[in-house]
């Protein structure tokens, strides 16, 4: 297939191994992150990925501060954390022109509006990915898990432009999907982030000693449920069979992961309770549902940001 140029605003663990098996399958990618001394590395010595299966390989991205440099691209993919996606969104216009696609791969609800404020909405696709990584040093990462990327057009529609990105990710060794149902996928996700984030964050344990004790269990469980009314008070048609046994599935398989939510507690770093059981509530609240689980939940992550930034 043609090459294509892509743009990856938010060069973290995982916008740097998106970027990084990209160029590896020949495309032409600009990694763009604030953080310098990580540009810097991939720039002089290139991007190291560790893979699951221990080995090592160096690819070679372009690397940048300054989105300015980049260019209008085919696509750009937007990796941020959903804090700072204003500020993302508000530096994305160099690398746009009519034809680009915008696809937000972003935990969480709320990112899709907060893009529309720089970005027309038939330009934006959305979607999850299962894939892991984390950050070993500047310019190393570690591909730390596979799993399905799911991408899809807003409206649903399976367009040229769709399969085109899919067939991409999945030539790039990023296996992926398109659905017509993005917005049920996203909540999808969601479900299991409500439900395992949070309380591996506020208990300080790894995903699967959750499931060991049965009062974080019911916990989960009721989390999971108010965000299951809350989607369908919104119309919104989850693709989940069983959504609770499917929330008990991720955290069986991912029992040893410590979440995201937790890594950033223990750095003393901002999480994105905001997006997650925040965006429950939120939505809740907007539709007349109350939902006092996610809002304990995300109340007591809350006090531990307040508490990180106070060490």
């Amino acid at each position: 297939m043609q090459a294509l140029k892509v743009g990856v605003v938010g060069a973290g663990a995982m916008g740097s191994l998106f970027g990084g098996h990209l160029s590896a399958a020949g495309h032409e990618v600009w990694l763009v992150d604030i953080w310098a001394e990580h540009m810097d590395t991939i720039a002089r010595l290139g991007l190291q990925i560790v893979e699951p299966s221990g080995d090592e390989r160096v690819v070679r991205p372009r690397a940048v501060t300054d989105p300015q440099l980049v260019g209008p691209c085919d696509i750009v993919l937007v990796f941020v954390k959903s804090y700072h996606t204003k500020h993302a969104a508000a530096s994305l216009a160099p690398l746009l022109v009519p034809s680009t696609v915008v696809l937000t791969l972003q935990n969480g609800l709320g990112n899709i509006d907060v893009l529309t404020e720089k970005v027309p909405r038939n330009q934006l696709m959305a979607g999850i990915t299962g894939q892991g990584a984390n950050i070993l040093e500047p310019g190393r990462i570690h591909h730390a898990g596979s799993g399905e990327t799911v991408i899809g057009e807003l409206d649903g529609a399976v367009t040229e432009r769709l399969q085109r990105l899919v067939d991409a990710f999945t030539g790039a060794g990023l296996p992926t999907s398109a659905t017509t149902n993005v917005q049920g996928v996203v909540w999808a996700k969601l479900l299991v982030n409500i439900a395992i984030n949070p309380l591996t964050a506020i208990l300080r344990v790894r995903n699967g000693r959750l499931l060991e004790i049965p009062e974080a269990v019911e916990i989960m469980r009721e989390a999971v449920q108010e965000g299951l009314a809350v989607a369908s008070r919104a119309g919104v048609n989850v693709p989940l069979a069983v959504p609770w046994a499917h929330v008990l599935d991720v955290a069986v398989r991912t029992a040893a992961n410590r979440s995201s939510m937790l890594q950033d507690v223990d750095r003393g770093r901002r999480t994105e309770i905001d997006v997650l059981s925040g965006a429950v509530v939120g939505e809740g609240s907007r539709l007349g549902l109350e939902t006092p689980v996610n809002l304990t939940l995300a109340r007591l992550v809350r006090c531990l940001e307040q508490l990180g930034q106070q060490r």
